[in-house]
């Protein structure tokens, strides 16, 4: 009776954390409610995520007059957008933006006549601002830069610089950036009279594509498969060998999902320069552990063996830490990419599920303790 139960507790909570992944729509948040207009009008706005938490939005009207609204996730500093002819920062011009520690928001245009900060002018560039004044707020989390930009002719593909810093300026004068990027916008694609292209595949949109198969691949791999698979290995183990193959199965797919994972995330840092240095050297760092799990899975010992002892101390310990690391930039994952709400509750509500499955099973494997007893295939078994 008690085996049943144990199956039907895994049973249960692996059905209920099984289900689809909700993902965050970056682009849906309505700004009617914070902006003015004209920077609220969504009507002929394109919306692209670009560069870790950063999205423009745009649209170009028949007169050639930009519109354009940056968000980013804000805590501190500032914000920046630079127009540039070669993508570099020298003479380059762009819009700066912050929320001073009084509150008041301040957003002016920058020219860089050199790198160092005394050389970063403020209330200088080349960028054709309108009459409508720039405006910027912070709205929850983000920070939303809007200004407005008339040119002589239609606005193309265009090199953009992105920048922030955490620290604030001083008289106005920035700080030297903490992290920036280049990307290419092409803004003739917000133009009244194109057509819409919400599933063109340009590169910011290939990006929140790649974002988003990245982290459903993470949390389904290293957020629930590999666990439960490390859980059947712990609290199964009497049901010889069915708990072996089991164990195998959820291991052998979890690593598979594993690998993709990092897949595509080599893939969104060499095609979009998407930098994440600790989330990307944990990533690395899981994934080399669980090769090394699956290589001594082909070289264990005989059960006689007088080195079967020191493989299962091995397996035993280089999983929990494979679990660890892999369980802790899901998170950071999701930090990183402003995933919004629905992945912060569906993987909190996989680890809720992950743990209460473990007590459960735990205090009934304290009140009945396994008749029989095998060697670990994977992680998180008892060495013996």
């Amino acid at each position: 009776m008690i085996s049943v139960s144990r199956f039907w507790v895994l049973s249960v909570f692996v059905s209920f954390v099984v289900v689809p992944v909700v993902v965050s729509d970056e682009c849906s948040q309505d700004i009617n409610a914070f902006l003015p207009l004209p920077y609220a009008n969504m009507t002929h706005m394109v919306c692209k995520p670009v560069w870790n938490s950063y999205i423009v939005r745009f649209s170009q009207s028949k007169d050639n007059v930009v519109t354009i609204v940056l968000s980013a996730t804000y805590t501190s500093g500032y914000v920046a957008m630079g127009f540039s002819k070669d993508g570099m920062m020298l003479n380059s011009s762009a819009m700066v933006g912050w929320i001073t520690r009084k509150g008041t928001p301040v957003i002016k245009q920058y020219y860089a006549e050199g790198f160092k900060p005394s050389e970063v002018k403020h209330d200088k560039g080349e960028l054709p601002l309108t009459g409508i004044p720039p405006f910027v707020t912070v709205n929850g989390a983000k920070i939303h830069l809007a200004y407005q930009l008339q040119y002589p002719s239609q606005l193309r593909t265009q090199p953009i610089l992105l920048a922030f810093s955490s620290k604030y300026p001083e008289h106005h004068l920035l700080s030297v950036h903490e992290d920036k990027t280049t990307i290419h916008l092409d803004f003739s694609q917000g133009s009244s009279g194109s057509k819409s292209n919400s599933n063109s595949r340009t590169p910011s949109n290939n990006l929140h594509r790649s974002k988003t198969t990245h982290g459903v691949l993470g949390l389904l791999g290293w957020g629930i498969i590999l666990p439960y698979g490390a859980i059947v290995a712990r609290y199964f183990k009497h049901k010889d060998p069915l708990w072996y193959y089991l164990h195998v199965a959820f291991q052998f797919v979890g690593f598979i999902f594993a690998v993709a994972t990092g897949f595509v995330g080599l893939s969104m840092y060499n095609r979009f320069s998407f930098h994440a240095p600790t989330h990307k050297g944990i990533g690395i760092t899981a994934i080399v552990l669980s090769v090394l799990q699956v290589m001594a899975f082909f070289i264990r010992p005989d059960k006689d063996s007088k080195h079967r002892r020191l493989w299962n101390w091995y397996h035993h310990y280089v999983g929990k830490i494979a679990l660890f690391f892999g369980a802790l930039n899901v998170f950071l994952g999701i930090q990183l990419a402003d995933a919004g709400s629905s992945w912060k509750i569906g993987y909190g509500f996989v680890l809720a599920a992950i743990i209460l499955t473990s007590i459960i099973l735990e205090v009934l494997k304290l009140k009945t303790p396994n008749k029989f007893s095998s060697d670990p295939a994977f992680p998180m078994d008892p060495v013996h």
